[in-house]
């Protein structure tokens, strides 16, 4: 109760932190109450609460006792508090909250610009592409049979709340399938390259169009949240470019303009220097070039051309004018 009511708080000060501007991003709504639909539980305990992780591998809780646990890695340090929790699928998990230490990797100078779609998960600037799981289109055919036979139950019934259950496990496969892939993909990039350039999209505005449900599981943001913080842990650079920017309009080989083009164009030719792009490539290899841009300017690099003299046969300018 004690955690419950110090979440509460917290949820109350952002709210009136975010409503008269003093935090900053996305206004944050006032807290409010769980839907009794909602399966998950929580529970954590504190330092104070005096749990323990026993030598023989159990976890040891106030009030409930020694429960085993099947440890997924080692704990780095010493816990200063676990949260138990209960998913919508019956699952229970433990997370701790310890504090870790930067774990430099050696350095390379391999540098990458990545570009984020939906035809390719991932394309690099070296033309490596990473092809799209679509791991919820490839369980639409079991989840629609399970979600099927939960409409057929009786509402209140013991059938029913066992076919929500296999709900609930269809959708936290393809979740924890997701996960998986973005944590692998993103691991190997971090510890191959030493700076990492990634396109900021705008994922609520593409989740509200026609490609909502393609948009979701791909799942940007959390793969874009794994490189950032991976790349603190492990010494890297992560960078991110502005999303206004028309990296599939410029060529990247002499810097030109072409205009827009529509999303079945996968090819185009350059009209100036007459280089061929693939579509994805060309918008990766310019996410890498922004990126070391604006690394140079972070760095104090000089950004405007120098002054130079101007020349004799310019018009309007006077021999030996500057």
């Amino acid at each position: 109760m004690q955690q419950a009511l110090a979440d509460l708080n917290a949820a109350y000060r952002n709210f009136f932190a975010s409503a008269t501007g003093r935090r900053k991003g996305p206004k944050i709504a006032p807290p409010r109450f769980r839907s009794r639909k909602d399966r998950r539980q929580a529970i954590r305990f504190t330092a104070n609460a005096r749990f323990r992780v026993l030598e023989n591998g159990k976890l040891r809780l106030p009030k409930i006792g020694d429960v085993q646990v099947r440890w997924s890695r080692e704990l780095p340090a010493v816990p200063t508090s676990v949260t138990v929790i209960r998913d919508g699928a019956g699952r229970f998990f433990a997370s701790f909250v310890v504090q870790v230490s930067a774990q430099p990797l050696p350095e390379t100078d391999a540098e990458c610009g990545i570009d984020l779609g939906l035809g390719h998960f991932a394309v690099m600037d070296d033309g490596t592409k990473i092809a799209a799981p679509r791991f919820l289109r490839r369980a639409e055919k079991k989840l629609k049979r399970v979600q099927r036979d939960l409409s057929r139950k009786q509402k209140g019934s013991n059938r029913r709340d066992k076919a929500r259950a296999k709900v609930a496990r269809a959708h936290a496969h393809v979740a924890d399938a997701r996960r998986d892939f973005h944590h692998k993909v993103s691991t190997r990039i971090i510890r191959e390259n030493q700076a990492v350039t990634a396109e900021d999209l705008a994922v609520k505005g593409l989740a509200r169009t026609r490609l909502a449900k393609s948009v979701h599981d791909a799942g940007w943001s959390a793969f874009t949240a794994m490189l950032e913080y991976k790349a603190k842990l492990y010494g890297r650079e992560f960078r991110k470019t502005g999303r206004f920017e028309p990296t599939s309009q410029v060529c990247s080989a002499c810097g030109v303009r072409d205009g827009p083009k529509p999303l079945s164009v996968r090819q185009w030719t350059c009209k100036k220097c007459g280089t061929v792009h693939d579509r994805d490539v060309n918008a990766a290899k310019n996410i890498a070039a922004l990126g070391r841009r604006e690394a140079q300017n972070a760095r104090g690099g000089q950004v405007r051309p120098l002054v130079t003299a101007a020349q004799a046969d310019e018009a309007g300018s006077h021999r030996g004018a500057a």
